[in-house]
Formats: C-alpha cells, sequence, structure tokens
C-alpha cells in the first residue's frame, strides 16, 4: 500500500502529515525529526511495525515535500 506524506517547512519548524489517515500530523523543528514522529505515529495508526515503513521522496513543491509511505499490509 502506498500513502502521500506532506512535510510542510513553516516559520517555526516543519508539520508533517498523511492526509488520508485523520488526525495523523506531527510537528518538530528540523525535517529529519518530523519524519521520524509522523512514522511513529502512521505505525501507530495503521497497526504496522516501524520496521515495515518504508519512505520515498517523490516531489517538492514550493515550501512542501511529497514522501511515498509504502508498506505492505
Amino acid at each position: 500500500m502506498v500513502l502521500d506524506l506532506v512535510v510542510t517547512k513553516t516559520n517555526d519548524g516543519y508539520t508533517a502529515e498523511i492526509p488520508s489517515i485523520k488526525g495523523c500530523e506531527s510537528w518538530a523543528h528540523d525535517e529529519d525529526t518530523v519524519i521520524e514522529k509522523i512514522i511513529e505515529l502512521s505505525s501507530f495508526y495503521l497497526q504496522v511495525p516501524v520496521k515495515q515503513l518504508k519512505i520515498d521522496r517523490a516531489r517538492k513543491e514550493d515550501n512542501r515535500i511529497i514522501y511515498k509511505l509504502i508498506f505492505d499490509k
């Protein structure tokens, strides 16, 4: 299964969200930390071990970076 993971640079850090999972959002001061946090949160929501989740950078649009979250359910 493949889901979009959107990381947005804001004035005070970075936000990350998986739009197809309601409430799956996170914030941090740097991009690497926000990705780690959203991976942990998505693991909880999807009930999939973190080790089974992989991300792939897809594209960049202005201040947003779109990643693909890839996993087997």
